[in-house]
């Protein structure tokens, strides 16, 4: 870590901004020369081409680092990718603004077309090579947990789950707390803020068993000054692991922090990609839709229905028959007795197997999207019989349905197909970090992995 300007950064992660910097810099006067070279004319600045050069280079940086991307943690993921296109969205409206502003600085579309092109080749490399040849605990952000008790434990129980973290160690707050093992402890012979910086740590996470007993809080206080994120155990959790602990989540915490809330804005943008999405996949996907209803049909000999409608629930816990096309033998449930479907569940046919692990089968619930019944990202809808029963044993359960359900959603993503209680109850930890956190850019994210879902058959039954 390097302190700079009153705040302690990675030295890996300044390297790889300036590392970046001197590509966007580089690309813009490269563009230029090659749509000079190529067409004669790319734009004639009035001022020097480094300086805007240095100028696109300096608005990318900003771009890059308000969208989180020299964080220690952030993975080489699809997520990533959404990151570094967003990143480049706002720097070329930036650049579109000061052109229009500044018109000496100005360039050919062509041009800024080769730089944006260049840019983001030499930072897709760049990042590449940084998660080859950097060491993987060096790009993990360094976390230090004040407490050693039960809660401390959970911290400790998942701490070689992968993820973006490295937990450097466990400070005891009281005598009483004995969870964590000796050789994961540190002793609190300093200030708290010195042993930050000496370990140099990214995170603190305060857990300890109880707050009201010998919590330092002005030692906390203190790194919190310095620049050190200071988490609370859910808030850590959420952040980490992408899920809401229900072993720990209390009212007080939905009611103070932030989401749980989509504005009219977000909420009439979310149906308008909805709509458009929904469109889109079932114009692409008619052909598909037609080889499959025949493929149902002659594998039931003419008889039994090509579709399956189901009563589920949606929005605010109204139901509505969602349409699916049918996977399973038409006597699957003639007892009337509803059943989750389990691994190699006899009841599905080879035709639903098929259509079941490539997601196919949900296809006809794009009319459902487009009714306003459905929403393409969103919690699974679940059938009556079960929610009723699990609202029972699970609480907070209900308040997945405070979205509308989706087509796909993050549960999905993060866990496999829920066929029991227990299952419910770690989707639902992922339901409700989706409707914590339910935005555009999350149901983008969601959108790119499913087709990593869609193409590998994971979590099908």
């Amino acid at each position: 870590m390097i302190r700079l300007f009153g705040h302690y950064v990675s030295k890996i992660f300044l390297l790889l901004g300036i590392l970046e910097f001197l590509v966007s810099a580089v690309s813009l006067v490269a563009g230029h020369q090659l749509r000079v070279a190529v067409e004669g004319w790319g734009g004639a600045p009035a001022y020097d081409i480094w300086f805007t050069a240095l100028l696109y280079a300096v608005l990318v940086s900003a771009s890059m680092l308000a969208v989180g991307l020299y964080q220690r943690g952030t993975p080489f993921t699809s997520s990533m990718l959404v990151r570094v296109g967003l990143a480049f969205v706002f720097a070329s409206m930036a650049m579109s603004l000061i052109f229009y502003s500044f018109p000496g600085f100005f360039l050919g579309r062509g041009s800024m077309a080769y730089t944006m092109l260049f840019t983001l080749v030499g930072v897709l490399v760049l990042r590449s090579l940084f998660v080859r040849v950097v060491d993987s605990e060096a790009r993990l952000r360094r976390v230090l947990v004040v407490g050693a008790g039960e809660n401390a434990l959970m911290v400790e129980r998942e701490r070689d789950a992968g993820g973006s973290v490295k937990v450097v160690g466990y400070v005891r707050v009281h005598s009483s707390e004995r969870q964590i093992p000796d050789d994961r402890l540190i002793e609190l012979d300093k200030p708290l803020v010195e042993m930050v910086q000496e370990l140099e740590v990214d995170e603190l996470v305060v857990a300890p068993d109880d707050r009201r007993r010998n919590l330092p809080v002005d030692e906390v206080l203190d790194c919190k000054m310095s620049g050190v994120t200071v988490l609370d155990l859910l808030s850590y959790f959420e952040k980490e692991a992408s899920r809401i602990k229900l072993d720990i989540l209390h009212p007080s915490w939905i009611f103070f922090s932030q989401g749980f809330q989509v504005g009219s804005t977000g909420a009439y943008g979310k149906r308008l990609f909805d709509v458009l999405i929904s469109l889109v996949m079932l114009i692409l996907g008619l052909p598909v839709m037609v080889v499959v209803a025949l493929a149902i049909f002659v594998e039931s000999g003419g008889r039994g229905s090509v579709f399956f409608h189901q009563t589920r629930v949606g929005l605010n816990g109204k139901t509505f028959q969602v349409h699916k096309f049918r996977s399973m033998r038409m006597d699957a449930e003639s007892d009337g007795v509803a059943r989750w479907a389990q691994k190699n569940d006899s009841r599905i046919t080879k035709v639903g197997t098929f259509i079941r692990k490539t997601r196919l089968d949900e296809l006809p619930q794009l009319v459902n999207v487009l009714l306003g019944e459905m929403s393409i990202v969103g919690p699974r809808p679940e059938r009556p019989e079960f929610v009723e029963q699990l609202a029972q044993e699970i609480p907070f359960y209900n308040e997945r349905h405070r979205v509308k359900p989706g087509l796909t959603g993050w549960a999905q993503l993060c866990y496999e197909y829920g066929a029991t209680r227990d299952d419910a109850r770690n989707k639902l930890e992922y339901d409700l970090y989706y409707v914590k956190n339910a935005s555009f850019f999350l149901d983008l994210i969601v959108l790119l992995e499913t087709v990593e879902v869609v193409l590998w058959g994971k979590g099908a039954r």
